[in-house]
């Protein structure tokens, strides 16, 4: 951050009177939103801090570490009595005065964009540090940052940097988030469209390699023909042997290669084992391959849905790191995890999860799935609590994407699980039930 940015962001700054919200909404973003109308996001990562202005953002995740607990509880609320530049350093220090406070208590809120050093720093009228984003040991620096030490300044540090006219700081911090939100739109979609794209391609891969109904038929005759040749002429068989060279019942002359290890009193019953495989096989590889193309479809509709999304809160939302991290934790092997403002959503890629997922669903859980189409059952874990109606329209939006790939209007019927009736596998009735008009965009890019 430029010391010239830096001083116009105060000024502007110190025409707010009042903090409504300040949170954490990424690992190292904070958003303060002043007069419950205005946020500015302070990115305080290492080597790379900067300032934006943007409309508030929801989380990525729940941040809900000491320093997010004291920042909301502190801060929200408060009133704005200052924010400096001290020392003409790059810092900007809030002068705060909590809402919670019985006395005309004073606490600071330091930001310091300082290299390797930058971090966001809760401290006391004493200059005691009440909490860090970043705790930094005696071993790293000799400002030690934790809880209860004073606060150490910064060493003086002269600059020669030009300063610049800014004429509307808001429009220049607005300009930057569109350039970094563009940029940071673009590397996320590229990673997850990647990640997806593998998904659908292992899938198409093991499509590949089922075999067909009429080459497993075949097997089937052709194994239960070796075990009957075979049980026919054992006594031509020596212990020793790796094939069979005799005749057929057609009366053709037949070479059958012999299994090793086996003793040749068994041998009729491992071909014969062979020929039910392949007969089981056969029966069932209809429903292997409904299952790979059902979970295939689920993730192409998840590619399309990336390709759309306009904010990382959406791509984040569509492929989330945390699912991932914590699907062992949840014990899930069918269905994909998710999660909408710390609410855990299960969905099914197909028919055998749907109904795995409905029988795991607990009585006051939440079940969605979309009106006369086709498409994975939603989830949403409750733990018998109300659920905020934007964890609604998430989950109702990806009931949506990862039911179809077409454009256009969709409602998606949700209840409670304990008014769901399973009928016939994952087909089912419902009751009480309230419904959610989706739209869903269409996709500009294909391949």
């Amino acid at each position: 951050m430029k010391l010239y940015e830096l001083k116009a962001i105060a000024e502007r700054l110190n025409t707010f009177t009042f903090i409504s919200r300040a949170r954490r909404i990424e690992d190292n973003t904070l958003e303060i939103m002043f007069d419950k109308a205005e946020s500015y996001f302070f990115n305080m990562t290492r080597g790379h801090s900067f300032v934006y202005k943007a409309p508030s953002q929801r989380p990525l995740q729940g941040y809900n570490a000491p320093f997010d607990t004291l920042l909301h509880s502190l801060l929200s609320g408060s009133k704005l009595l200052s924010v400096d530049v001290p020392n003409n350093d790059r810092i900007l220090r809030f002068t705060i005065a909590p809402k919670s406070s019985y006395k005309d208590k004073i606490i600071y809120l330091q930001l310091e964009f300082t290299g390797k050093n930058t971090n966001a720093i809760l401290i006391d009228d004493n200059e005691v540090i009440i909490e860090a984003l970043r705790h930094i040991d005696a071993d790293s620096s000799f400002r030690v940052i934790r809880p209860g030490m004073e606060l150490l300044s910064i060493p003086p540090h002269e600059r020669s940097e030009e300063s610049q006219e800014i004429a509307d700081i808001d429009a220049h911090l607005e300009a930057r988030y569109e350039t970094i939100q563009s940029k940071k739109l673009l590397e996320m979609k590229k990673q997850k469209l990647s990640v997806t794209k593998k998904k659908s391609e292992k899938l198409s891969k093991l499509l590949e390699k089922l075999p067909d109904e009429v080459s497993l038929a075949k097997d089937e005759t052709k194994y239960k023909n070796y075990g009957n040749i075979i049980l026919s002429n054992l006594y031509q068989i020596k212990p020793y042997d790796s094939k069979l060279k005799t005749y057929d019942f057609e009366g053709n002359e037949i070479t059958i290669k012999l299994p090793k290890d086996i003793k040749v009193n068994r041998i009729s019953d491992y071909y014969f084992n062979l020929s039910k495989r392949a007969k089981s096989k056969a029966k069932n590889v209809h429903i292997e391959k409904e299952n790979l193309e059902s979970k295939k479809a689920f993730y192409d509709n998840i590619h399309y849905a990336l390709e759309q999304a306009t904010e990382p809160y959406e791509l984040e939302l569509l492929v989330p790191k945390k699912a991932k991290s914590l699907r062992k934790k949840e014990k899930l092997r069918e269905g994909e995890l998710f999660w909408i403002e710390d609410y855990k959503v299960l969905v099914g890629r197909n028919s055998n999860e749907n109904q795995k997922l409905l029988s795991l669903a607990k009585g006051n859980d939440i079940w969605m799935h979309t009106r006369e189409i086709p498409g994975s059952h939603v989830i949403i874990r409750t733990d018998k609590q109300n659920l905020p109606d934007s964890v609604l329209q998430a989950a109702a939006k990806l009931c949506v994407d990862f039911s179809t790939d077409m454009p256009g209007n969709y409602l998606v019927d949700y209840t409670k699980r304990k008014f769901v009736k399973i009928q016939e596998g994952s087909s089912v009735e419902y009751d009480k039930y309230k419904t959610l008009s989706i739209v869903k965009e269409g996709v500009e890019i294909r391949e």
